[in-house]
């Protein structure tokens, strides 16, 4: 008799799974609102893994819907909220290559700065990224002279060349410890905006667990172990002469 009870939980258990599996295969040729309302309600509750398949539905079964437009930028802020960002960047150059207006380009672009900049909470570990942000804030404001989100784009960027500041001082400071004369010069003469006055600015305060592992840029705990000798490659092409 038990083991009869279990053939029967058994079977019932995958009649049930195949149930599940053909109710997610019907899930196809639906309206456009359809596949729209299933997509907020998975950003909703956080479900961006569906809530992507939701969008690819509504973009493959409806190209020209106009939900479509609304849907992209949904889709760009809610990587962004969940700091997938290079998700967030793909959406939006998406919704540029394909609806933006001159108004909403302008918006999108604004969100493509924000988003590189949220990705950077520890700057000096990605002077890449730094650059680049630098480099599309330019754009903007060349592009956007008289935009609404100018004030939150110079905030940015001030933080932005703050941190490269202090980058270029930490690189100079490392330089310098290794015997590169010439590289420490280099990222020292580096010539800082005008209208930052470096001597006023007060250095991020960095949690004590990554001080230990990265130190204040002048030294590390963890000196003592390194050998103190310099191999060719650390050497400037007048000392290895």
């Amino acid at each position: 008799m038990k083991m009869i009870r279990g053939v029967i939980a058994v079977v019932a258990v995958i009649f049930f799974m195949s149930g599940c599996s053909s109710k997610e295969l019907d899930e196809y040729n639906k309206p456009a609102d359809y596949w729209y309302e299933k997509m907020i309600s998975a950003v909703s509750n956080g479900n961006l893994e569906k809530a992507d398949s939701y969008f690819s539905s509504l973009q493959s079964e409806h190209i020209g819907s106009p939900l479509l437009v609304e849907a992209t930028l949904i889709m760009a802020q809610a990587h962004m909220a969940y700091e997938e960002y290079l998700l967030s960047e793909h959406f939006l150059d998406e919704y540029n290559r394909r609806y933006a207006t001159r108004e909403g380009r302008e918006y999108s672009e604004f969100l493509k700065i924000k988003s590189k900049f949220l990705a950077l909470p520890n700057p000096g570990r990605d002077q890449g990224l730094i650059d680049e942000t630098l480099k599309g804030v330019n754009v903007f404001r060349a592009s956007y002279p008289h935009s609404t989100y100018m004030p939150l784009v110079n905030t940015m960027e001030t933080q932005l060349q703050l941190a490269r500041g202090t980058l270029n001082d930490q690189i100079a400071q490392l330089y310098t410890r290794l015997g590169k004369p010439k590289g420490a010069d280099y990222y020292s003469n580096i010539s800082p905006v005008t209208w930052i006055d470096h001597s006023t600015v007060i250095p991020a305060d960095i949690p004590w667990y990554r001080k230990m592992f990265e130190g204040d840029g002048s030294s590390s705990w963890y000196a003592f172990m390194i050998p103190q000798t310099r191999s060719v490659v650390s050497m400037d092409d007048n000392e290895s002469k």
